[in-house]
């Protein structure tokens, strides 16, 4: 289970370090680094798919990135006592990820290039150093591979090992250091991050794939955007779970969803599938075109939480979009069903949602804004989890 996410120099998160439960639900108002902190956790799972500078790159590149404000914010300054102004930067660019799990823990360190005018990307971001630790934290004493540059050492009991091949800037030890018997550690790291799985654009909108029929073929989990709808709710049937997605649906929109599949191009073809919703008073269901952006939500969200094969972490992003707020409490429930086979982060500004959660037992992580850094409220010095970012 993930223990701790922590997140410094990215946004409005200066330095963010959040613990994390089996269930937790992330809430604040509008503004406060609630999507900062999602985007900042989709960053560290494309460090397990190898894509972490690239997907830097696409999202504006460090300079857009980057913490905005100030490098120390003074007591008076918080205070209000003294303007918040700028001063020369004294420490490089550093954007930090990290995380920790009960069993290793992960932190990569991106900066710039040094402008020596030879590149012909000196706004590229380059990986600084990365770690793999046992722990909670990555201390001295917990270290298991440590990069610094291209140079990169792997502890053997008590002492360091130097590998012999130095790695390129862009490419992460957890897309070069592949082999399971030499750094095992790395390798789990890698499926660790590679198994967290992220919605956030679930489509509802008049043209979303969801409201098509779609190819009829078993769909383990659904898709980022909702498109396998049909095939997904039909594999949970057929898994087993079929009682749960009725009920979960009757309890939420008092209505029955059924996936029914036409054989098209003769016979031995492979069909497709199609979702209907049978409504009480009507005499006949409603497909996919006519459903409500709420009911069509409601039902992608009932795909992605009653998946047969669960990720490690399941991330939800602000799902009460469409949502009217009496869909909160079965919602949460559907939350907390998927806990008990997974871990699960919900991300919302709903603050009915977050107490329907909070009652359904999730771990309640509030944020607040103050002079543009996000806080995690009511955690002081002692009641944030240690985290210690090596150096370069």
């Amino acid at each position: 289970m993930i223990t701790t996410v922590a997140i410094s120099g990215y946004r409005s998160l200066r330095d963010v370090v959040v613990p994390l439960g089996r269930l937790t639900v992330v809430s604040g108002a509008n503004g406060v680094g609630k999507s900062n902190l999602y985007r900042g956790l989709r960053l560290l799972a494309s460090s397990g798919r190898g894509s972490l500078v690239r997907d830097v790159a696409e999202s504006g590149g460090l300079a857009a990135l980057r913490w905005a404000g100030p490098e120390h914010l003074s007591r008076a300054m918080r205070a209000g006592e003294v303007a918040v102004t700028g001063t020369r930067r004294r420490q490089p660019v550093r954007l930090l990820l990290g995380v920790a799990s009960d069993e290793l823990g992960y932190t990569v360190d991106l900066g710039l290039p040094q402008p020596d005018g030879t590149s012909a990307f000196p706004n590229d971001a380059e990986i600084k150093s990365e770690s793999v630790f046992a722990g909670p934290c990555a201390r001295q004493a917990s270290l298991l591979l440590e990069r610094t540059g291209p140079r990169v050492r792997q502890r053997d009991g008590r002492t360091w090992e130097t590998l012999a091949a130095p790695l390129p800037a862009d490419r992460s030890i957890l897309a070069e250091l592949v082999d399971p018997r030499t750094t095992p550690e790395v390798v789990g790291v890698r499926r660790m991050l590679e198994g967290w799985r992220f919605y956030d654009h679930l489509r509802a909108d008049p043209g979303a794939p969801a409201r098509r029929p779609q190819v009829a073929t078993r769909t383990w989990a659904l898709a980022d955007d909702g498109g396998d709808l049909a095939p997904a709710l039909a594999t949970i049937v057929e898994q087993g779970m079929g009682r749960q997605l009725d009920d979960a649906v009757a309890q939420a929109l008092d209505s029955r969803v059924e996936v029914r599949e036409v054989a098209v191009g003769g016979q031995g073809a492979l069909g497709v599938m199609d979702v209907l919703v049978h409504q009480p008073g009507l005499l006949r269901p409603v497909s996919g075109p006519e459903l409500s952006e709420g009911t069509l939500r409601y039902l992608l969200l009932c795909a992605a939480l009653l998946a047969p094969r669960m990720p490690e972490l399941l991330v939800v992003n602000e799902p009460e979009t469409s949502l009217h707020p009496r869909l909160f409490p079965p919602l949460a429930q559907l939350v907390a069903d998927a806990a008990e086979r997974t871990q699960v982060l919900v991300v919302t500004h709903a603050a009915p949602l977050a107490e329907a959660l909070a009652r359904a037992g999730a771990e309640h992580i509030g944020l607040a804004k103050d002079l543009g850094e996000t806080l995690v409220e009511g955690r002081g010095r002692f009641e944030t989890p240690a985290w210690v970012w090596p150096g370069r």
